[in-house]
């Protein structure tokens, strides 16, 4: 789209929205406090961002509920919502670049991939969501005799989304889509680490004609205004992506506050099994996508590597070939192959996992810390082979670019080898054998499963886990279910 020179004038270019939006206006937190939002490939404070907190929470599900109730958007009929989302969806197209830049510059992603995936793909999900809403029907229940029973889909209400900062832009529009098509309002807590696209986004649905109060955005911190949203007795519905020990503190919340209903999208530690008759070479090309891809911070990343023990040798040998092409880089240079970490501390987590994983297995290659541009926040893509099944390399979500191999020698024991762990997000499969492909896609034990390629998605098909990986689906027409509810009218005449 631009080379490296024109994405950088870009980005000295930006103006940050750096306020919390609320009731259709940008404003300060209702207590002053601000936090500095870094480049965590420069290490350069990008600007100061509100940071709210409970009473900001507050006045944001107060303006929510306000318009909910007048009707202003969930009274509008859905080929009007629909007009409205098209026309965002619109507006994230004409803005790609400038998405895109704040983004990579938040959290570190490449921006060529911010600018060709991920806000283009944004753009996409609002415009399916707003298509399909005037094309769901209620029902007419066969009650016979003289009654009728209506069943209608309708809104929950006010709907809290708190969503990661690994794809910012995109979660934020997998939960706002469904939820604002359907006529809910929303009040949206971006990741303290990239607030940025959020607050970009809350303007440009404005702009579109998104009411005053449908749509709020609080920028803060977990357990300041994450927890007072979690908590919160007048919302109806929380909606999460993160990690599996923060999706439990809101099923917490919601037990010890109004029991509202909660839907996680939360850890993953997805299996990439292979055997002999696959393409090995499009096998290793797809592997290294799906766990460098994003720099490995990816909920659904192919971080374990299950091998047929005839190929392994060549495999990790594709594999380390590939791990060197992957070199990190600026983020804002299209030649570059991989982005930064989010933040240091992150990159400071993953260096631990590393460090311990050449206690359990063979390091093939990468491991290294590498510093650019004043940061050291870049990881060289890392593969380790031999590690057993209780290694932490091979249990855990590591959240960064590090790959683990092992081996199998049985289809039995590659499946029981997938389904080990306490997450079931995704996983994928490589064979030419559609018995076998069709045998154990059925049995793997995970929400999504790719046979010859990894991480498949689309908006027509469900999104979302299984085990401690969560429940609820995003994308698709199924993740309306998530954002309404089912109400019976019976009339006896």
């Amino acid at each position: 789209m631009f080379t490296h020179a024109e994405w950088k004038t870009r980005a000295a270019g930006l103006r940050f929205r750096n306020q919390c939006f609320i009731d259709g206006r940008f404003v300060p937190s209702a207590s002053g406090a601000r936090f500095e939002t870094v480049n965590p490939a420069t290490a350069e404070v990008l600007t100061d961002v509100a940071r709210g907190g409970a009473e900001d929470i507050d006045r944001a599900v107060a303006a929510a509920r306000r318009a909910f109730a007048d009707g202003r958007w969930s009274g509008k009929a859905p080929a009007e919502r629909k007009e409205v989302l098209l026309r965002l969806a619109a507006l994230i197209r004409e803005n790609v670049p400038e998405l895109a830049l704040l983004d990579s510059l938040d959290m570190g992603k490449l921006v060529k991939d911010a600018a060709a995936i991920d806000a283009p793909g944004s753009a996409h999900f609002f415009q399916w969501h707003a298509e399909a809403i005037d094309k769901l029907y209620d029902e007419i229940a066969p009650t016979g005799g003289r009654n009728l029973a209506m069943v209608r889909r309708v809104p929950l209400g006010v709907v809290g989304a708190v969503v990661p900062w690994n794809f910012p832009l995109d979660m934020a529009t997998w939960k706002l889509a469904p939820a604002l098509a359907t006529g809910n309002s929303v009040v949206l807590k971006p990741a303290e680490q990239s607030p940025l696209s959020a607050l970009r986004l809350a303007e440009l649905a404005a702009e579109a004609g998104i009411p005053d109060g449908v749509l709020n955005v609080v920028p803060g911190f977990g357990e300041d205004a994450g927890q007072a949203l979690g908590r919160h007795p007048d919302v109806d519905c929380l909606v999460f992506t993160g990690s599996t020990a923060v999706g439990k503190l809101f099923m917490r919340y919601a037990g010890e506050s109004n029991m509202k209903q909660v839907w996680l999208e939360t850890g993953g530690k997805s299996p990439n099994l292979i055997f002999p008759d696959a393409d090995l070479d499009r096998a290793a090309d797809m592997a290294a996508f799906g766990i460098f891809f994003n720099q490995g911070e990816v909920c659904s990343a192919n971080s374990r590597m299950l091998v047929h023990e005839s190929i392994a040798d060549e495999m990790i040998d594709r594999m380390a070939t590939r791990a060197a092409q992957a070199r990190p880089g600026d983020p804002l240079d299209p030649s570059s192959a991989m982005g930064s970490m989010v933040d240091r501390s992150h990159a400071d987590t993953v260096m631990r996992f590393i460090a311990q994983g050449r206690n359990e297995a063979r390091l093939v290659c990468g491991g290294e810390r590498i510093s650019l541009n004043g940061s050291d926040a870049f990881i060289q893509p890392t593969v380790f082979a031999g590690a057993g099944p209780d290694a932490r390399i091979v249990r855990d979500e590591i959240f960064g670019p590090v790959l683990s191999i092992q081996t199998f020698r049985t289809e039995e024991e590659a499946v029981a080898m997938a389904n080990d762990t306490v997450y079931g997000l995704a996983a994928s499969l490589w064979t030419r054998d559609l018995s076998r492909a069709l045998d154990l896609s059925a049995r793997l034990h995970a929400g999504t499963v790719s046979v010859n390629t990894v991480d498949a998605l689309s908006a027509m098909t469900p999104f979302g886990g299984m085990k401690q990986s969560g429940f609820g689906r995003d994308l698709s027409l199924h993740s309306f279910d998530k954002y309404s509810a089912l109400k019976t009218t019976w009339i006896s005449y």
